[in-house]
């Protein structure tokens, strides 16, 4: 007997773990397992952490470019939100001045809960990029960008 011819696969690999697929997925997993931990510290998720990010750069945002900044729902980005609101990390008005999205911005607990956790944050992203050579860092970026738009 032999086996059933099925599809080429896009590069040589002996099995799944060394598809390129794979391994995004592996090191995403690993970024989002240190992240975790590294927030919980803080008493942040990685959903709350990334929104507390995105305010802090684009302040007044609306609900939905969080959702579509943080890569979720907009219901779940809702949730998120509603949690950083009773914590006192964000605030948001109980009516808009014009159309329908209500702005939100980050209050100073959330500006002070942001700081300390970015520095967890980046300490991991520092651990992360010394893995490589600092020459390679430019082009692997521009490889992860590329791959990206190959897919949207």
């Amino acid at each position: 007997m032999h086996a059933e011819e099925g599809p080429v696969p896009p590069h040589p690999a002996a099995d799944i773990t060394e598809h390129v697929g794979y391994r995004l997925k592996r090191t995403a997993a690993a970024l989002r397992g240190a992240m975790d931990r590294a927030l919980r510290e803080h008493g942040l998720t990685v959903p709350q952490y990334s929104c507390l990010e995105l305010l802090d750069e684009n302040p007044g945002i609306s609900s939905a470019e969080l959702a579509r900044g943080t890569f979720v729902t907009r219901q779940s980005a809702s949730v998120v939100l509603r949690g950083l609101q009773d914590g006192g990390l964000v605030a948001r008005p109980a009516t808009a001045d014009h159309g329908r999205a209500l702005p939100v911005h980050l209050t100073g607990a959330g500006r002070r809960r942001l700081t300390a956790a970015r520095t967890a944050v980046y300490d991991i992203e520092r651990r992360m990029i010394a893995a490589i050579p600092s020459r390679r860092l430019d082009a692997l970026l521009a490889d992860l960008d590329r791959m990206t738009a190959a897919l949207e």
